[in-house]
């Protein structure tokens, strides 16, 4: 498969132009500066807003290699920091927008086509995930290990990402996406067209401070009364889970409920995720709810497994270890 790379170049009104190897100006309306950092387009990374946007560049290295650069901020409204170590989220989230980039920017998937991803994971290395005086710049490499095509269109891909910062590996993970076109997307969730009017009405947060949180607005496990179970708090007024309108839970509140629930289950609110993997089973619907169940590894305190089930069927599955820093 064949595919052109997007690129787009900035011009600076006011300045000298620059000049081609030709000695001609280069660009007559202002002076050229390619480096100059900015996002990669939020339409290729599946984001409304700019400020969701972490990447901010790529090439390609080979057939099924690629290089990017992405930026985590010092802040962030929902990834917030944990006792001053960027949130590991964020760094599933980069993996989450790196698949997507290269399906649509790479292997010509088009704007518009629908992304089922079955699984995500990722492992960090506490020791470069500190929070610093500027925020993070990621150099990171991307391969393709598994690209299955339809025809000569792209079907799905599989994508395995290293994180670094200063030249060392911060984070490791990856995942799997199958591309669906807008008619076949439409047919697969007909049922559930009107699901984003029949929204559950939003349960009540447990308290942030069991869950690792600070704000109730954060909060995405609901108390059933029941130890290590909870339902699932779906807030599709949340500007970064909920980013643009959805018709199903997006699986990064799932994985952020597995975050929580080990949390609660721990007893230890300044956990810190060293690897979080999920799979994706089936949608999960809005206007049901959605059950999450907690299993702490009884032969290592460190790691619970995390289910979550709607109708009475398992339609995710996290496992999460992690370390108290705090």
């Amino acid at each position: 498969m064949t595919a052109s790379t997007f690129r787009a170049e900035h011009t600076t009104a006011g300045l000298a132009p620059a000049r081609s190897t030709f000695g001609a100006p280069a660009t007559p309306s202002g002076f050229r500066y390619p480096s100059l950092t900015t996002t990669v387009p939020k339409e290729l990374v599946h984001r409304a807003a700019v400020a969701e946007v972490i990447l901010t560049d790529w090439w390609r290295e080979g057939e099924t290699r690629f290089a990017m650069q992405g930026q985590w901020p010092r802040g962030h409204s929902f990834f917030t920091p944990i006792a001053g170590h960027h949130d590991p989220l964020i760094a599933v989230e980069t993996i989450r927008q790196a698949g997507l980039l290269l399906a649509h920017a790479e292997f010509g998937v088009p704007l518009g086509h629908h992304f089922l991803v079955s699984d995500l994971d990722v492992t960090v290395d506490p020791r470069h995930m500190p929070v610093g005086d500027t925020p993070a710049s990621l150099d990171m490499t991307v391969t393709c290990p598994d690209i299955r095509l339809r025809g000569s269109s792209l079907a799905g891909l599989r994508i395995a990402v290293e994180i670094r910062r200063d030249g060392e590996l911060a984070a490791r993970g990856g995942g799997s996406l199958t591309t669906i076109a807008p008619a076949v997307y439409r047919r697969l969730r007909a049922a559930r067209s009107d699901s984003r009017q029949r929204v559950l009405p939003l349960t009540a947060p447990a308290a942030p401070q069991l869950v690792g949180r600070m704000s109730p607005t954060d909060v995405t496990l609901t108390p059933v009364g029941e130890p290590d179970r909870w339902q699932l708090r779906v807030d599709t007024r949340n500007p970064v889970l909920f980013d643009h309108p959805l018709d199903h839970v997006p699986g990064m509140l799932l994985m952020e409920a597995a975050r929580q629930a080990t949390a609660a289950t721990l007893r230890h609110p300044t956990l810190l995720p060293l690897s979080i993997s999920s799979e994706f089973l089936h949608y999960v619907e809005l206007d049901k709810p959605c059950m999450i169940e907690a299993r702490p590894d009884r032969s290592r305190g460190d790691r619970v497994t995390v289910n979550a089930y709607q109708d009475g069927a398992v339609v995710s599955r996290s496992t999460v270890v992690a370390a108290q820093i705090g």
